[in-house]
């Protein structure tokens, strides 16, 4: 337990945040606590990480009054937890709720006022009940996912859970669950189906656990998904918040770079709305042969790109050698998506990166690849319908380089009817987005009051 914060006087507000150890999940809670830090000068964060995860965000810049502690590395690597998804699930459930309770017993002074815990951290209510501090649960992906989750009896219900792996039934439409628009088998996460279905079962036990908890806090906004929020919000007895978008928004004025970086020396020489930003996250990717079929297609089809490619940044220059683009092994995302030369985000659809796009006003290509990805594209599409699909319906099906060719040059045109109206429509939510943080916004007005709700317990 090197990192473990020292003590410090009584009366002040000490928040533990455990996140679920990936990526996706450590983000946003880092950008809430910070925005927690912003608020009031007095609150003391102390933000838990296993010793493998402090080791990749150690160099991160943050808040002075937020300190790490750490667990031990007992369960298996970011570097390999895709190969066995489901032991790396059963790893955090058996073997680090007791590294955690050790952790609390060694924070000194003050004592823990209230543990904000991943809601996909099955252990954290309990281990909150056992001490009598109460557990914020916050849900990193969309409010209505975890709708769908929760109804998964009334899938069953209508024989919709499990899937089969029918083409037939694909276009069957789901439209009795809470906050969830018409929305086809096709649709619904790959967790219905097959051996995720198995990933699913493993989780399942967390949403259980959620009306145990004090407070429900979202990343979204509640504009975004009105009739999913108003839903939790009359499911349960306590306070349910939007806090969202929980991304770095207010990094971007922060302006404290010696030399911009290459990749934004190249943007600044590009036409506005002319590039297309391409990311497929961080944790699942494609073939190789999805991928060769990919790069072909974006250079044939001539637009000009900035390309993420973790992990494969020399290769992916090789074989983009002499096309229109630029290729990092990483960038801040959300300001190359504000950026004006960029016109278009082609995207796993993450929900953080869901939510960089919408705050960005920039139009989404949708290439979602598991999980919460494949219901986040059909949002993006049709129900805020500020994006197109790039990956075809049919699953099995690799996609071909003429078609992504085609995709690309339709998406990136500016100028067609359809092009000019999703921009419009993107650049209205993306208005929404920014108001719900802004002065007395409703995310703003909901961070100010789980303030306030936590502060009385001191």
């Amino acid at each position: 337990m090197d990192h473990v914060i020292k003590p410090q006087p009584f009366g002040i507000c000490h928040v533990v945040a455990m996140p679920w150890p990936g990526r996706g999940h450590i983000n946003p809670m880092m950008n809430f606590c910070k925005l927690l830090l912003l608020r009031d000068p007095t609150l003391l964060v102390t933000f838990v990480v296993t010793e493998e995860w402090l080791g990749f965000i150690g160099s991160d810049p943050k808040p002075d009054r937020i300190h790490f502690a750490t667990l031990p590395n007992l369960i298996p690597s970011e570097l390999v937890r895709a190969n066995n998804f489901t032991g790396f699930v059963d790893a955090i459930y058996t073997n680090l709720e007791e590294p955690f309770e050790q952790l609390l017993d060694h924070l000194g002074s003050p004592p823990p006022t209230v543990i904000i815990s991943d809601t996909f951290v099955l252990w954290a209510v309990r281990v909150g009940t056992r001490r009598n501090i109460p557990v914020a649960s916050l849900w990193t992906e969309s409010a209505t996912i975890l709708s769908l989750f929760i109804h998964s009896g009334l899938l069953a219900a209508h024989g919709h859970f499990p899937v089969e792996a029918s083409e037939s039934k694909e276009d069957e439409v789901v439209d009795y669950i809470p906050g969830l628009s018409p929305t086809r088998l096709g649709d619904l996460p790959e967790i219905y189906r097959g051996f995720s279905h198995q990933v699913f079962n493993k989780v399942r036990p967390c949403f259980d656990e959620l009306s145990k908890a004090k407070y429900l806090l979202f990343p979204s906004a509640y504009e975004l998904e009105p009739k999913a929020l108003d839903f939790f919000t009359s499911k349960f007895d306590f306070p349910v918040y939007t806090t969202g978008p929980l991304i770095p928004f207010e990094e971007l004025s922060a302006g404290n770079e010696v030399s911009e970086p290459e990749y934004i020396k190249w943007l600044d020489e590009q036409p506005e709305r002319s590039v297309l930003y391409i990311s497929q996250g961080s944790f699942l990717s494609v073939s190789e042969a999805e991928m060769e079929e990919i790069v072909g297609g974006v250079r044939e089809s001539g637009v000009p790109f900035l390309w993420v490619a973790r992990g494969g940044e020399s290769k992916m220059k090789e074989a983009l050698e002499g096309s229109s683009g630029f290729v990092v092994s990483w960038c801040d995302q959300l300001r190359v998506l504000c950026h004006a030369a960029v016109g278009g985000f082609w995207t796993h659809c993450g929900f953080n990166s869901t939510l960089e796009g919408i705050y960005s006003g920039v139009p989404m290509l949708t290439f979602p690849l598991f999980w919460d990805q494949i219901l986040n594209a059909k949002m993006i599409v049709e129900d805020w319908r500020v994006g197109m699909r790039i990956k075809s319906n049919k699953k099995t099906e690799l996609i071909r380089r003429d078609e992504i060719k085609e995709s690309v040059k339709r998406f990136m045109d500016g100028e067609s009817e359809e092009g000019k109206e999703m921009r419009s429509r993107a650049c209205h939510l993306s208005e929404i987005c920014r108001g719900s943080v802004a002065n007395f916004g409703s995310s703003d007005v909901n961070i100010d009051s789980f303030l306030k709700d936590i502060t009385k317990i001191v």
